[in-house]
């Protein structure tokens, strides 16, 4: 809790501390005495006879109220206004002048500077007392405010925190699911996740992209990158456990994990009520991701930019890992052969601007290949 001039009650009322510290500054003497005499059976009370002696006491000891005279040699109680309301580590302290000017002009400078009273001299003792204390029980009601929204805020990103990494674990576990009905392996997920952040963030200031790739949106794709065949799942073993080439049938078969991840993930979406960046993108990756740049791919034959760029840069990431990786079914590729191929695939399976970003940065692909190698 900050160490304003409170102490909350389990009824949740605010107290003022009987000690709380109270800075006078006037350049009278007798009007220091005056105010001290009046303050210091309540208050713990500093004193300050100019304005610089009063803004080096304000930067040593927690101050709760100044009581501030306007009209001081060199600097007045004006600047001195201005100068702790221009500091947000001083703002909030309440300031009431202290001054025998009685203009409206005046008292209206003052509150513009963010004064918040003005007591008019000679004073009245019962005044200062009755405008010192509720000026504290404001600025007391403030911070004790203010320390809740700061345990609020704090609590919220706790628990925020918590979410998304449940979320993390959650889609962790759902990969790995349809990882182990597979030959792929867990680091299969490891790595085109990476994959996907790596290219997406190459390519976020191209022209063509960078009004979508916000850093959310990279993360989004980055967290729903696992799920891109969750629909496998789905997918009977005669086919997907198939060491040999499939036949026309089957491959038809195996087509349908596209269709069957996006329905899971569509479900999901539905049982919350709304639209959620997370589950959108992942939804795109899992439908879409054997989409092709010329409209050759499946489940619906989509072709250009009519493919979400999330999966675009999923098939990037998915073909790429499938020609290093050995399967039961073939050999790993070596990085230069699997570059080549997907070369080949420039304008036909994938975007071209994503192609020549992916070449610009291979080399950090094949690193990423090795430090997740199976």
């Amino acid at each position: 809790m900050a160490n304003g001039p409170y102490q909350g009650k389990e009824d949740n009322t605010v107290e003022i501390k009987t000690k709380s510290n109270v800075l006078i500054v006037d350049d009278a003497p007798e009007n220091l005495q005056l105010l001290n005499g009046l303050l210091k059976d309540s208050y713990q009370v500093k004193a300050a006879n100019n304005g610089e002696r009063a803004l080096e006491i304000v930067e040593k000891t927690p101050i709760d109220i100044i009581l501030l005279d306007v009209v001081m040699p060199t600097m007045d109680g004006y600047e001195v206004c201005r100068r702790l309301k221009a500091d947000s580590k001083y703002s909030d302290i309440p300031v009431i002048f202290l001054t025998a000017k009685d203009s409206s002009r005046d008292e209206q400078y003052g509150f513009d500077l963010g004064a918040s009273d003005y007591i008019a001299k000679p004073v009245s003792p019962p005044v200062v007392l009755a405008r010192v204390r509720t000026h504290l029980q404001v600025k007391a009601s403030q911070d004790f405010l203010k320390d809740q929204n700061s345990y609020l805020e704090a609590e919220v990103r706790k628990r925020m925190k918590q979410v998304s990494e449940v979320q993390d674990v959650t889609i962790s576990a759902l990969a790995s699911l349809a990882e182990t009905r597979d030959q792929e392996t867990g680091y299969h997920i490891r790595r085109t996740q990476w994959y996907v952040k790596l290219l997406a963030e190459k390519v976020r200031d191209h022209p063509r992209f960078r009004d979508e790739l916000t850093p959310e949106i990279i993360d989004a794709f980055f967290k729903s990158a696992p799920l891109h065949d969750v629909g496998k799942v789905g997918i009977a073993d005669s086919v997907l456990l198939k060491p040999g080439k499939l036949t026309a049938e089957e491959f038809e078969i195996m087509k349908g994990h596209a269709y069957l991840g996006f329905h899971a993930l569509e479900m999901a979406e539905q049982e919350i009520g709304t639209e959620d960046s997370f589950l959108t993108a992942a939804k795109d990756i899992a439908h879409y991701h054997h989409e092709k740049w010329d409209g050759n791919g499946y489940p619906n034959g989509l072709s250009g930019e009519d493919i979400p760029l999330s999966a675009r840069l999923m098939a990037i990431a998915d073909v790429y890992d499938a020609l290093i990786s050995k399967r039961v079914y073939k050999d790993a590729m070596p990085h230069d052969k699997a570059l080549e191929i997907i070369r080949d695939g420039r304008g036909s399976h994938f975007d071209p601007d994503l192609i020549d970003a992916f070449f610009e940065i291979e080399h950090q692909f094949m690193e990423i290949a090795e430090k997740y190698k199976d």
